[in-house]
């Protein structure tokens, strides 16, 4: 029997904090879980299927995430009516911003897509427990000056394998960042937020496991004191065998946007 599917992509966003991450896991509260469970509810017996952009780690949030919904037999025919609805029973760290209908040909996971990354801390105090989740307090006092400088050898083409998470010896990787800054935040504010933070952005078609994490542990290492400009100019060449040691807080990344080209 003949089956018509039909194919949307659907932009969320989600606060990480108490989430285990975006894969469904079994007996732990995940992004994926919690938004198949609601569809789950809302399509009532109408079969579907969800597929991810890509994996946040435990505690990572998303200012704008992406998911290809596959429908089977019957459109959606009131793009707001479905949001709506959608949002309506989603859980409040969980909103969905956006649907439109893509065609068969569309891949959420394959099809070039350009991710920034943005990674939000402070340095030297303690700060409002309220912080805690979309920002990382670092307690030691950093150079940030020379963090920025750090920041800029991560941009062009170069070997990563370094910062890769257990880095297989097949594994691609030589990636491209398109932009990697460190600069003062003025994009995330609250009247709890010290007075000083940062962020370091992050752009690029494709990252690795852990691989902002990584950049931004290295990051706070030359911040201290432990490693040198050069260190990181040597850790991005073919011959490097560093593996790096330091990931830094999850709690402090945040998907900040994903483009399909």
């Amino acid at each position: 029997m003949f089956q018509k599917s039909y194919y949307y992509l659907i932009k969320i966003q989600y606060l990480g904090y108490r989430f285990h991450g975006w894969q469904k896991q079994p007996d732990v509260k995940t992004i994926h879980l919690m938004i198949d469970r609601t569809l789950k509810f809302i399509l009532g017996k109408q079969r579907f299927k969800t597929l991810g952009a890509g994996r946040t780690d435990a505690m990572v949030s998303a200012n704008e995430a992406a998911l290809e919904l596959f429908l089977y037999d019957t459109p959606i025919e009131d793009f707001d009516a479905f949001l709506d609805l959608f949002n309506h029973n989603l859980p409040q760290d969980i909103r969905a911003l956006s649907i439109k209908e893509v065609d068969k040909d569309f891949n959420v996971i394959q099809d070039s897509k350009i991710k920034e990354y943005h990674y939000v801390f402070s340095e030297g105090q303690k700060n409002h427990p309220f912080c805690a989740p979309i920002l990382t307090t670092i307690l030691d006092s950093l150079d940030v000056e020379l963090m920025k400088e750090g920041a800029q050898l991560f941009n062009g083409t170069h070997n990563f394998k370094s910062y890769c998470y257990k880095a297989s010896e097949t594994g691609e990787f030589i990636r491209t960042i398109e932009y990697c800054g460190l600069e003062e935040n003025s994009l995330y504010t609250a009247n709890f937020f010290p007075k000083k933070s940062y962020v370091l952005r992050v752009r690029g078609k494709g990252f690795m496991r852990n691989q902002i994490r990584l950049m931004f542990g290295v990051l706070i290492k030359l911040g201290r004191g432990e490693v040198t400009l050069d260190y990181i100019k040597d850790s991005l060449t073919d011959n490097s065998t560093e593996v790096m040691d330091y990931i830094a807080p999850a709690s402090g990344l945040i998907l900040h946007s994903i483009n399909f080209e």
